[in-house]
């Protein structure tokens, strides 16, 4: 009996060094946010109010952890609902032809504590393009009730709109190509 107990407890063990634990987003918690420069004088800001980041974390080597994430285009908000419909329709997102934007990550890369490089293929608008952005763990926190541990995800970076065809008819005096993106989220084991 001891041996089997010793033996289940080496299995055991053994499959827990190799854990993972997938992480998911809190949509109270979470927002992926954009900005524009309109004009070449003034930051443009919205949001998408509906996304999905999920980790597929290794516990053991973060590095070799997989990232994706999921945007719903119609959630786009940039609290002017005429501009939001401009944005959703053939002129910029074609969000009835689109309706999701994806993310899925190649390659993790640590930078220093807490930081990383974050490479992966955007899907937008029906592109598919590499991007690299920065991902920062801000840490965690447990919750004194129920005892589960929320982590904190940011991620950074700028695409262009040009190369995922997003408002071809709108030159960069009017809007810049360059998109800042910028992704908060609280995340906890499902």
């Amino acid at each position: 009996m001891k041996k089997l107990f010793s033996l289940f407890a080496a299995v055991l063990f053994s499959a827990l060094s190799f854990a993972q634990i997938t992480l998911t987003s809190d949509p109270a918690h979470s927002r992926i946010q954009f900005s524009v420069i309109h004009l070449g004088i003034n930051d443009i800001t919205g949001n998408f109010d509906k996304s999905t980041l999920t980790i597929n974390a290794d516990e053991k080597n973060f590095v070799n952890s997989q990232v994706n994430f999921t945007v719903d285009v119609n959630s786009i908000n940039t609290h002017i609902d005429a501009r939001d419909k401009h944005l959703k329709n053939a002129d910029f997102f074609d969000a009835e032809q689109f309706p999701t934007m994806t993310f899925t990550s190649t390659s993790l890369k640590k930078t220093r504590n807490n930081y990383y490089t974050l490479k992966g293929n955007l899907t937008m608008h029906g592109v598919t393009k590499p991007v690299t952005l920065n991902l920062v763990y801000r840490g965690s926190h447990v919750n004194a009730k129920n005892k589960k541990t929320t982590h904190g995800y940011q991620v950074l970076g700028t695409i262009k709109r040009s190369d995922f065809n997003v408002g071809p008819n709108f030159p960069e005096a009017v809007i810049s190509d360059l998109v800042r993106i910028k992704g908060d989220f609280e995340m906890a084991a499902q």
